[in-house]
Order: C-alpha cells, then sequence, then structure tokens
C-alpha cells in the first residue's frame, strides 16, 4: 500500500490570464490526492513474477496502475506482457515513492507548442505506462536492456484502439529500447534511501521510442534520451537529456518537422540519517529547436524520513524562468499553462 497526500500552491504569471474575468493567479492550488495504491505482487513457480496495482486516486483508465507477468526464461532473456512503466527515462523508471521530488521534471510532462491544432492531445517527452510487451534481461551482471512494443495511448487507456499506419505501412504503435551500463553492479530503483547508507552503484542508459501515427493518426513522434545516475554513500547524482522529433502524417499535409530537447540535472545528499537536502536544475526548450529560447527551471527541497514508521515528508519550490527568446510574443507563450512559482508539501505511508 502506498498514500501520498500534498498541499499545493502554484502561482501563474498575467499571460493567458483575461482580467475581463478577474481570473486569479493562484490556481491548481490545495490538497490533493497524487496516489492511493493497493498493490498485489509476488513470485510463483521461481519464475513468473506478477504486479496488479490500483490507484483509487486515479480515474477512467488510470484506476489501473499497472498489471502485468513477467516469465525469466534465464536472467538474460524474461518476458514481461501487461501494462507496466514504458523503458525511457531513469525518471519516471524510478520506483514511486523513492523519488528524489514529489514531481518529475517538468522538462518530461510539459505539452509542447506546435503552431498547428492537433485532434488529440499534444504530445510531451514522457512517456509512463502503457499496455504492451517486451523482452529485457541482464547481461554478465552489467548490461542491461529493455526491447518492446506498446499501444502508445498512454495508461488512460486500457483497450486496443490503434490501427495500422497509412505512411510506414505498418502498425501504428509504440516502438521502444534501452540499453544500460551498470558497472558496479544492479543499480537501486530509488533516489536515496536511508536504510542503504552505503550504497556504491552507477548506470549510464540510452533509450529510444517512436510511437507511429500517435495522437489520433496526426503526427508520428521521435524520442531519444541519455541518461545516468550513481549513488554513493549518502550522495545521489542524476542527469538526462532527451530529444523528441514531432512530424505530421502526409493526411495533415504538413511538411515541416518539429524538433523539441530537454533534460535536468539533479542531486540528494543525506545531511543527517533522516535529512536528505535535494536540488534540481531543469530546462526545456518548449517552442522547438528552431526558436532561440528556452525554459530553465531550478527547484530546491528537502525529504525527511520517518525511520521505523514507514512515513516520508517531502517539500519542494520551484520556478519556472524563461530566457534567449527572440521576441516578446515567444516568451510569453513559452510558459503558458505552467506556474511560474510553486510550491509542494507531500507526506507519504507505504506498508
Amino acid at each position: 500500500m502506498l498514500v501520498q497526500t500534498s498541499a499545493n500552491i502554484n502561482y501563474y504569471d498575467d499571460e493567458g490570464l483575461d482580467p475581463a474575468y478577474n481570473q486569479d493567479n493562484i490556481h491548481n492550488s490545495g490538497f490533493s490526492i497524487p496516489y492511493a495504491i493497493l498493490g498485489f505482487t509476488g513470485k510463483a513457480f521461481n519464475r513468473v513474477t506478477f504486479n496488479l496495482s490500483i490507484n483509487a486516486a486515479g480515474s477512467g483508465g488510470n484506476i489501473l496502475q499497472q498489471a502485468w507477468f513477467d516469465v525469466e526464461i534465464k536472467k538474460s532473456f524474461a518476458v514481461r506482457v501487461g501494462k507496466f512503466k514504458t523503458p525511457f527515462s531513469h525518471a519516471y523508471l524510478t520506483t514511486l515513492g523513492e523519488t528524489l521530488m514529489p514531481t518529475v521534471p517538468t522538462s518530461l510532462i510539459a505539452p509542447v507548442i506546435l503552431p498547428y491544432s492537433l485532434n488529440a492531445v499534444t504530445p510531451n517527452i514522457g512517456m509512463g505506462f502503457d499496455l504492451g510487451v517486451k523482452i529485457h534481461g541482464l547481461v554478465k551482471e552489467r548490461l542491461g536492456y529493455e526491447f518492446g512494443i506498446f499501444n502508445g495511448t498512454g495508461s488512460s487507456v486500457n483497450a486496443a484502439s490503434k490501427t495500422f499506419s497509412d505512411d510506414w505501412h505498418i502498425p501504428s504503435l509504440l516502438y521502444a529500447g534501452r540499453v544500460t551500463y551498470i558497472p558496479k553492479g544492479v543499480m537501486p530503483s530509488n533516489q536515496g534511501n536511508p536504510n542503504r547508507p552505503k550504497e556504491d552503484k552507477m548506470l549510464f542508459g540510452l533509450s529510444t521510442s517512436l510511437n507511429v501515427e500517435s495522437e489520433s493518426e496526426s503526427t508520428n513522434d521521435f524520442r531519444a534520451g541519455a541518461e545516468f545516475a550513481m549513488l554513493k554513500n549518502r550522495l545521489y547524482l542524476g542527469a538526462e537529456i532527451y530529444y523528441m522529433n514531432v512530424g505530421f502524417t502526409k493526411r495533415q499535409k504538413i511538411d515541416e518537422n518539429y524538433n523539441y530537447l530537454g533534460g535536468y540535472v539533479q542531486g540528494g545528499y543525506f545531511v543527517t540519517n533522516k535529512l536528505q537536502a535535494t536540488a534540481r536544475y531543469d530546462f526545456l526548450n518548449r517552442n522547438g529547436m528552431s526558436k532561440d529560447g528556452f525554459l530553465n527551471m531550478p527547484t530546491v527541497g528537502i525529504n525527511y524520513f520517518f525511520t521505523g514508521y514507514n512515513l516520508k515528508l517531502q517539500a519542494m519550490y520551484q520556478f519556472i524562468g524563461r530566457t534567449g527568446h527572440d521576441t516578446q510574443l515567444d516568451r510569453n507563450n513559452d510558459d503558458l499553462g505552467l506556474a511560474m512559482h510553486s510550491g509542494t508539501i507531500l507526506l507519504q505511508y507505504t506498508f
């Protein structure tokens, strides 16, 4: 079981607000329950592992957070089927509840800016949970790999709804892969744990994916990323850079391609056995690489672990700045829908 309760405050700048409607700068603030998960996991026949997790705080298809089984033929080759995390981004693949910050980097979740309207949600760089199948394994305790095929519709859709690609004449699905090098053995999927103060692990990773005729057959989205993470006693460090190309399908009759680049560097240090100080710098050229200017998003926080009680308290503050834009309009558009100042205090209990 995992339950998270948070207090949130978000301040938005004046761009995008209509004073005629007396719109306030404070929005999306108050209390929330990001996750209320009841999960069942186990291993059968010394070969099959399984996981079923329900998120009572979700809605629609997101109530089923994950549901999969994994058959290990040998350590270097296993097959997983069901709903689980797609193999992209260290930030998403870290175990829920064991992340450095209460929220993942904004550069992963912010929808990019396109000069055209889509008939579905504008894409973002991050992936998350999806339905599919993957093969994966660990070779000689040093080299990991994951290759999979997914629906590409994300965690909110639990049905088979895809078609065939008109452009490339292949199934319009998400094709994804990730390889990692772990020179000091298996890297724990946390970003600092007070119960494991003597870790010495390191990870290098490369990942890529292609979402064929995603967003209701309007775009083909290609993503690529590189990642680094390390745990050394009290210190955790992590960094990623990721790229996305959005190309319209022939049916849209739009020849342009749009490219986006984002990334972050973050770190945490246990000042005491229970208190972890954290910081992150996050960036995203949300307007696209063809235009100057990008978002820079520094974040600071602390984590306090109530050891022996399975309680964790997290607090963070993030500022979204804008720099290098050619025009004031580009500058104004770049952070639309994003809070300039945001603060979160989150209390988590696990059992």
